[in-house]
């Protein structure tokens, strides 16, 4: 029999806040164990939680980015669960009056050709509602250690519709996901420091049966790469189970992504077994259309719509812009870097492969780079205007990078210059490349324009490889023309 998966996605993204969420204690990664608390954050008694705004601006904003319906009044629940990470014994969420409804993310379809902007589809999102993190348990060989600086920190919880049929479509949702996140200035989502988790809820079912099958939920999925895998592994195994006529069990697994394998860990909790019920130490809160306004006036250009511009306004190739567009900042850098020298595919070449290279090799963030777009559209300028041919601009920029000097200055101080050529000269060693290649000769005169790529090479040779290209190529073209 044919199955089919459907896949849907919980993903959690720690919102970046200076305090937590419902108390001033600062938020932060890799502090002392349980600094950051307070009374609050311990659920000391007495201890009573206030609204964080940063933390509903940010949902919002985000809700706003990916299309939700923001609802004009939400409120907040306690979800009662009993475990170590948890000092209050409850968890300060929403229920059934969740902040962001609907909405939608936009990925690229899998298999799309690797040259061209391929085929792309949304998949629709359930719910985005906002709650408190826990805190963090340390497992150690005899022993187990909580750490409650997480505790508090404001986390969304992005439900996604089962609408993903495939493990890929689930890594390039994950994948469009986390960049909406990070352009919007909403979280750094590093999976690392748990600013990102993902659950996957994975069933399967006949191919042209409607009916939703049995669903298993993975859980430690801590990258990108472990949900494409483990979601994979859990649709084999599904499928091997009903294949050898067993049942699918409905509970939550443990994926192992280094080893490519998981576990049962408990059969999967239902919503009345957290007992919900409305928060009384915290009111509704109303968000009217100024709030919205202010917010939507913030929200930036996502990369798939910055890419699309990219593709028309400065018609780059679509490699370059699959580049570029993922990382704001560098985006940017290459919107200024093209606006100065003129030219966008010769600023994107040395941006995506000179200065990424140098900039991975020296393992540092782009923000701490010498060379600015004013450095690279110099050099653009001075490639284009032949003053310094390409073998020495590759040259110059590692010098550039190291220093920080400007492409000039570089190319007079080590003689990098393109030398003069005498037009009579370069006019000279033009015939004479001709003459020696007759079936080249014989090819452009029949339309093959790529031709003339076989005078050129012993052109440079002769000019010692400093002949300016662009005077070759006119002083070809001109020859050829007359014969």
């Amino acid at each position: 029999m044919n199955y089919e998966a459907v896949i849907g996605l919980e993903v959690h993204v720690q919102i970046k806040t200076r305090s937590k969420v419902f108390t001033r204690v600062p938020t932060g990664y890799g502090y002392e164990p349980n600094s950051l608390t307070d009374p609050v954050v311990l659920a000391l008694p007495g201890a009573l939680p206030v609204m964080n705004k940063a933390a509903l601006d940010a949902i919002i904003k985000a809700g706003l980015l990916l299309g939700c319906e923001i609802a004009p009044v939400c409120k907040w629940d306690r979800k009662n669960y009993f475990y170590p990470d948890s000092p209050k014994n409850y968890q300060i969420s929403q229920y059934d009056q969740p902040i962001c409804l609907g909405g939608s993310v936009e990925i690229e379809l899998p298999g799309s050709a690797r040259n061209v902007m391929g085929e792309h589809t949304s998949v629709p999102l359930t719910r985005i509602h906002l709650e408190e993190d826990v805190g963090k348990l340390n497992h150690g060989a005899s022993d187990s250690l909580v750490d409650y600086n997480r505790a508090g920190t404001p986390l969304m919880e992005i439900v996604s519709d089962p609408a993903m049929h495939t493990a890929e479509e689930a890594f390039a949702y994950l994948t469009s996901l986390r960049a909406t996140m990070i352009y919007g200035g909403i979280s750094d989502c590093d999976m690392e420091k748990g600013q990102l988790r993902c659950d996957a809820n994975i069933s399967i079912r006949p191919v042209g049966q409607t009916k939703l099958g049995t669903k298993v939920e993975l859980k430690n999925l801590n990258s990108i790469s472990f949900v494409r895998d483990g979601i994979s592994h859990e649709i084999k195994r599904q499928m091997a189970v009903l294949e050898r006529g067993g049942t699918i069990v409905q509970e939550t697994r443990d994926y192992d992504g280094v080893a490519g394998t998981s576990q049962s860990l408990r059969s999967k909790e239902e919503a009345h077994d957290y007992r919900y019920f409305p928060d009384p130490d915290l009111m509704p809160v109303k968000v009217d259309e100024a709030w919205k306004n202010r917010l939507r006036a913030e929200c930036p250009e996502m990369p798939f719509v910055k890419q699309r511009r990219f593709l028309e306004q400065y018609q780059l190739p679509y490699t370059l812009t699959s580049v570029l567009v993922w990382d704001r900042a560098l985006a940017d850098y290459f919107e200024v870097a093209a606006n100065l020298c003129g030219k966008p595919q010769a600023a994107g070449n040395w941006i995506t492969n000179d200065l990424l290279r140098e900039l991975g090799n020296a393992k540092l963030e782009l923000a701490a780079s010498k060379v600015t777009p004013a450095h690279i559209a110099a050099l653009v300028k001075l490639v284009e205007a032949g003053s310094v041919l390409t073998n020495a601009a590759k040259e110059i920029f590692v010098e550039m990078f190291a220093t920080g000097d400007q492409p000039e200055v570089i190319a007079d101080r080590r003689g990098l210059k393109a030398a003069p050529t005498d037009s009579g000269e370069l006019e000279q060693w033009c015939r004479e490349s001709i003459a020696a290649n007759a079936k080249a000769l014989t090819e452009f005169k029949a339309g093959k324009d790529s031709a003339i790529n076989a005078f050129k090479g012993p052109v440079m040779k002769a000019a010692k490889g400093k002949a300016n290209p662009k005077l070759v190529d006119e002083t070809l073209r001109k020859l050829l023309a007359g014969m």
